[in-house]
């Protein structure tokens, strides 16, 4: 080989990498942290959302970077995980989750973030307003708190002998304690009794239910949380051990082996996230998007898990589930 032409191959070869770089250098960057664990539930959200970002001409690797990571529902490592991606500076973050959320709020008040699985930011001190959020924080809220409420409804309809009531939440929670006043205000129109258990790990809510499931006519109201989501099918497992009727917000629940659940589409909410993600992409003021609630929620009935339980449902409430897992 000439000289002159290994200079211009050496010289095309070193070119090469530098370009990739540079159109690398181009990517938006997203970056997702997220709560909960990293299973089937998860893998059906967030694919939710890469198709919602897709449906918006946003392809990862090609004109977007989505840098997905999780704490497989050990939240201690959120602090830590929340700062490593704050520092690379992404162009946009979604945070999953109330303690993802604080955490990330406190690490930066200028990068974009996009929530999910939150319920009443004002209340959270997150954002100035529904309509106006201001600062760098909007999103997508999970539920009302009214909803705290309908749960003990339900149950009630489901089982017309339930007398009581458990709520079990992280009291650390303020979406769990919020939930439980709601539950507090319809429960004497109800002619049910309600207590709650705080738990922090497995062996509290183990306790906590095999404590309550002591006495007849009892059922049991599961607050969101990463503990308790991370924990579904044990939980599952404990109510049907002492013959509770269990209810969640989220279908993934009746799906691990509880009751009932009424609650958010979260593939929809997902999908939803993904347009203000777009926004802020093309240039949108993130605290000029407001706040959005919930439109769209569904009632699922594990059938199978009733007929274990000796439940027979109501057709009336059958009728109306939009799903009946049998």
């Amino acid at each position: 080989m000439q000289r002159r032409e290994f200079i211009t191959l050496l010289g095309g070869t070193a070119a090469w990498p530098l370009a990739a770089h540079a159109q690398n250098d181009r990517l938006k960057r997203v970056g997702v942290l997220s709560a909960f664990p990293d299973d089937a539930e998860w893998q059906s959200r967030i694919n939710a959302f890469r198709e919602g970002l897709a449906s918006l001409g946003w392809i990862d690797g090609r004109n977007v970077r989505i840098d997905v990571r999780g704490v497989g529902g050990d939240v201690r490592c959120i602090p830590a995980l929340a700062a490593e991606m704050t520092g690379s500076s992404p162009d946009v973050i979604l945070a999953v989750s109330t303690p993802v959320l604080v955490a990330l709020q406190q690490e930066t008040r200028a990068i974009p973030l996009v929530f999910v699985n939150v319920s009443d930011p004002v209340d959270g001190g997150f954002v100035e307003s529904m309509a106006r959020p201001g600062g760098n924080v909007t999103g997508f809220t999970s539920f009302e708190y009214s909803v705290g409420g309908k749960w003990l409804e339900l149950l009630k309809e489901a089982v017309p002998s339930l007398s009581r009531a458990l709520v079990l939440l992280n009291p650390e929670n303020y979406t769990s304690r919020s939930l439980l006043r709601t539950v507090e205000a319809v429960a004497a129109t109800t002619g049910v009794q309600v207590t709650s258990a705080g738990v922090h790990n497995a062996a509290e809510i183990e306790t906590a239910i095999a404590a309550f499931g002591q006495e007849p006519n009892g059922g049991v109201i599961i607050t969101p949380d990463p503990l308790t989501t991370a924990q579904r099918g044990r939980i599952a497992a404990l109510a049907a051990t002492h013959r509770l009727p269990t209810i969640h917000t989220f279908r993934f629940f009746p799906a691990s082996g509880g009751l009932m659940s009424y609650g958010t589409n979260n593939d929809d909410l997902y999908m939803r996230a993904a347009s203000y993600v777009d926004r802020i992409l093309k240039g949108a003021k993130v605290g000029e998007l407001p706040v959005q609630n919930p439109v769209k929620y569904e009632l699922v009935i594990n059938l199978k898990t009733a007929k274990t339980l000796g439940i027979t449902v109501p057709p009336t409430l059958l009728a109306r589930a939009d799903e009946v897992i049998e």
